[in-house]
């Protein structure tokens, strides 16, 4: 696909000419569209630290909601006929809400202990990558990710000021809570204190998943280093995967070679997160002050791409029209 052949100006597409480049490349000339969306639910243990306003039930409720067809993401998906499905990584609840990979009932509370251990790691970052596999070997060409999860801005941040060194001044938000004050000092609090303790342990992107993180940020590392190995393109959301996307680009820059951004999110952290995976903020196509997770800015994200691919295929080339200039004069 040669966008200087279009019957546009060049680089009047913007944006989506260079996203709409990246998917070509990662399909080697394919250009029918075929997505999925997975959405990673689980809970997460530092949510009793007073991080949130709403209990941990609320977590298997919304996860519900969009099992049943009921969430924003569900509705987005349905209206624009992308097939989803909700992954249980570790909700609080004893019975598995969507497909059961649940490794634990919620991470444990990371000012005390690891947030997981290494073998639940593994199989938290297992499930991601065998959701993916599982969904190309059906068919699908393109992913878009999403979670649920109270808590996880949380996790996410104490992930990405491990990971880069950035202050949580810097790189905690509101996440749930806006206009909370006392949630966001509190939430500063934790991040930093969780850093301090586990510190000497956290060599790899790997142990700072384990050691603050959360089962739904190990799934969806997982879930896009299976994306690299497949050359399979995907789209992230907000915050949460734009720092799974960080810890796995850092394990494999190939990540980076498939990976596009929707939206940019309220979350201070997120133009950090995006950065260290080699995203630039200023390519970011959505900038709605989207905060709700569950993958709608994704979802979004491909629907505009399928919208560009459409039009490249279908829409008059600048050959015909000096060609048609030519035959008048």
């Amino acid at each position: 696909m040669d966008f200087s052949e279009l019957a546009i100006p060049p680089g009047s597409l913007g944006v989506f000419e260079g996203q709409a480049m990246k998917l070509m490349a990662a399909w080697g000339g394919e250009d029918e569209m075929r997505p999925c969306h997975l959405v990673f639910v689980a809970d997460n243990g530092i949510l009793e630290e007073g991080v949130g306003k709403y209990p941990q039930e609320v977590t298997t409720l919304l996860a519900q909601n969009v099992a049943e067809g009921k969430a924003a993401v569900s509705c987005f998906c349905a209206c624009n006929n992308i097939p989803y499905e909700v992954i249980d990584v570790g909700l609080a609840s004893q019975e598995p809400v969507g497909r059961n990979r649940k490794v634990r009932l919620g991470t444990r509370n990371f000012l005390k202990e690891p947030a997981m251990t290494k073998e639940e790691y593994d199989k938290a970052h297992q499930a991601g990558r065998e959701a993916v596999r599982e969904k190309a070997l059906l068919g699908a060409n393109v992913f878009s990710f999403g979670e649920v999860g109270l808590g996880n801005t949380t996790t996410s941040a104490a992930v990405l000021c491990a990971l880069s060194g950035v202050a949580p001044e810097f790189a905690v938000g509101y996440g749930a809570n806006p206009g909370c004050h006392d949630v966001l000092l509190r939430k500063r609090q934790v991040v930093a204190e969780g850093i301090s303790k586990h510190r000497q342990s956290m060599k790899s992107h790997h142990d700072i998943i384990r050691c603050v993180g959360g089962y739904d940020i190990a799934a969806l590392c997982g879930a896009m280093e299976e994306c690299a190995a497949r050359s399979i393109p995907f789209l992230l959301d907000g915050f949460i995967t734009a720092v799974a996307f960080a810890c796995a680009a850092k394990n494999n820059h190939q990540v980076s070679r498939v990976a596009l951004s929707s939206h940019l999110s309220r979350e201070p952290g997120m133009k950090y997160a995006l950065e260290m995976g080699g995203l630039k903020a200023e390519d970011v196509p959505l900038q709605a002050g989207l905060a709700l997770g569950e993958g709608i800015g994704a979802v979004l994200g491909l629907t505009l791409l399928k919208t560009i691919l459409y039009t490249a295929r279908h829409m008059g080339r600048m050959e015909e029209i000096m060609g048609k200039m030519a035959q008048s004069c």
